[in-house]
């Protein structure tokens, strides 16, 4: 657009011209006229936050078994594996126990997926404007590694954007019938750490986060959008259609790309969720075994998270909770991606977020 050739030096005269051309086009039907820019915006968080919404809320009794795997004692076994851990939240606490802490997730869904999703379309455009300019070449596309770069800028923006969010909600999670319930909901854990533990607390594992959101969801979007172009480029086995992928076989590039970046990213979501639960003196008694066992709850930072739990339960401990994580990932995006499709149908609008 015209906007975008304005130099710094140009006098506010010029701007105005500019501007005026753009309402002119916009009128035209040439570009999108700004309130429609707005409304498409609009629109496509709409349509992010409800497949996010809908996809988490089927998949929840599995991501609440994962964190539970992920912070129990060691010396104080209650759940040795998917099915048997669904079993024994069923029989503890009933089906409101399988969703326990999902409220806050999908509360926390709709801004992240909205945050996350527009980073990555600015980033991959602004690293494409980069790119060709470095280059010369203005039919330049992104490589994988850019699309690495552009997710892993989205991914870090999000995250941090609504981390308080999560760590609330991985308190909310593993609270059980045995624990003293210290929070009553989203916004009184908000209150009481805030009260007791001070803002710092708000961000308790922040810095694996940072370092695991960046191959956890580069991956996915360099993965996902770097498979769809070879199968559209090498179109085998027939499963491009018209110059396109059919649903299934999108959904097996988002659940290969989900599986690749989450399994590459979770020693660190485990050492987040274990750092996120230190200084929870009243109600980390999964950790602690319901109060029967000690266990070393307080981490001086990163590294000493990790050394603990590799000293104290050995490298697999760094995955535990994977099984059903990674069960998780393929209805997960499948859900996801039929809800998305769903609503945007019915708002009228047609959204890619790739280039």
């Amino acid at each position: 657009m015209a906007s975008e050739d304005v130099k710094p030096s140009e006098s506010a005269v010029s701007t105005i011209v500019n501007l005026a051309e753009e309402a002119k086009m916009a009128r035209e039907g040439v570009v999108k006229a700004p309130s429609l820019a707005v409304l498409s915006v609009c629109k496509s968080l709409v349509a992010g936050g409800v497949a996010g919404g809908v996809s988490r809320t089927a998949v929840a009794p599995l991501e609440r078994l994962k964190i539970l795997l992920q912070v129990q004692n060691p010396h104080n076994i209650k759940y040795n594996g998917t099915i048997q851990g669904l079993k024994y939240i069923w029989r503890s606490e009933g089906f409101r126990g399988l969703f326990k802490g999902n409220g806050t997730n999908c509360a926390r869904i709709v801004p992240n997926s909205a945050v996350k999703f527009f980073s990555y379309e600015q980033a991959s455009k602004g690293i494409l404007l980069l790119y060709r300019d470095q280059t010369g070449n203005e039919d330049a596309q992104l490589t994988p590694l850019l699309r690495l770069g552009a997710g892993a800028c989205a991914g870090i923006i999000a995250m941090s954007a609504t981390y308080p969010m999560d760590m609330v909600r991985g308190r909310l999670t593993v609270q059980t019938e045995n624990s003293p319930f210290q929070y009553r909901g989203m916004f009184h854990a908000l209150s009481t750490v805030l009260r007791e533990e001070g803002p710092r607390a708000l961000y308790k594992g922040w810095l694996p986060s940072v370092i695991g959101v960046v191959p956890y969801v580069g991956l996915n979007f360099a993965v996902y959008e770097s498979l769809k172009d070879w199968l559209i480029k090498s179109r085998p086995f027939g499963l491009v259609e018209d110059t396109d992928l059919s649903v299934t076989t999108r959904l097996a590039c988002g659940a290969a790309a989900g599986t690749v970046g989450q399994t590459v990213a979770y020693p660190l979501d485990v050492i987040r969720r274990r750092m996120q639960m230190g200084g929870w003196s009243n109600a980390a008694s999964v950790i602690t075994g319901d109060g029967r066992s000690k266990a070393p709850l307080e981490y001086t930072g990163m590294i000493d998270a990790f050394r603990k739990t590799v000293r104290h339960e050995g490298f697999g401990a760094l995955y535990k909770g994977l099984v059903p994580n990674s069960v998780k990932v393929v209805p997960s995006i499948a859900i996801a991606f039929v809800t998305y499709e769903m609503v945007k149908d019915v708002l009228g609008v047609e959204i890619r977020i790739s280039d």
